[in-house]
C-alpha cells in the first residue's frame, strides 16, 4: 500500500525512528442484516474493518468517510466515536517504527456495492458477528466490539478507577 506523502517526507528527516500517528477505523454495519464489512489487507493478509491514516489537519471522522469510499466503494454515515486507544508500537519489515492512536467509529452503510477499490485490500466481504471468530485478530475484534456494543460512552482504552 502506498505510504502517504507526508510520512515519506518525515521519514526522509527522521529515518526509521518512532512516528506517532493518528489512525481511524470504520466499523460499517449494514442495517438490513446487521452484517459488518471487512477487507483483507494486501500487505499482511489480515481481515480487518476499514482502517486508514489520518492526514495532517483531517478530522478522523472524515478519514473514515474517505477511506470507506477509497478502499471499498461504499458510502457510510458516521454514527459515533466508540473508542480511542493507543495501539502497541510496531516495527515494519523495512525498519520503520510507528505507534497509532486509533479512533474507532461506528458507521452505518448508506450505499455502494462493496468491492476491492484500491491496492490496499485484496478482498471484501460482509460478515455476521458469528463469523468473526478466527477471522479477525484480537485488536480488531476489540474495535468491532466497541462499535457493536456502543452505549453512548466512548471507550478510552483503559479502566477508570
Amino acid at each position: 500500500m502506498p505510504t502517504p506523502e507526508f510520512i515519506t517526507e518525515l521519514r526522509s528527516k527522521i529515518g526509521h525512528d518512532m512516528l506517532w500517528l493518528s489512525g481511524a477505523t470504520s466499523v460499517i454495519v449494514r442495517d438490513e442484516d446487521q452484517k459488518i464489512l471487512l477487507v483483507r489487507r494486501s500487505d499482511n493478509g489480515l481481515w480487518t474493518p476499514i482502517t486508514g491514516i489520518v492526514d495532517p489537519g483531517e478530522n478522523p471522522a472524515l478519514t473514515v468517510l474517505r477511506e470507506s469510499e477509497e478502499e471499498a466503494n461504499v458510502e457510510v454515515e458516521v454514527v459515533a466515536l466508540t473508542q480511542i486507544k493507543a495501539d502497541p508500537p510496531q516495527t515494519f519489515g523495512n525498519g520503520d517504527q510507528c505507534q497509532f492512536l486509533d479512533h474507532t467509529f461506528l458507521c452505518k452503510y448508506v450505499s455502494g456495492e462493496a468491492r476491492v477499490n484500491d491496492e490496499e485490500s485484496s478482498a471484501v466481504q460482509w460478515v455476521s458477528v458469528d463469523e468473526l471468530e478466527g477471522l479477525v485478530n484480537e485488536r480488531m475484534r476489540e474495535r468491532i466490539d466497541s462499535a457493536l456494543n456502543y452505549t453512548g460512552h466512548t471507550r478510552f482504552g483503559f479502566e477508570q478507577v
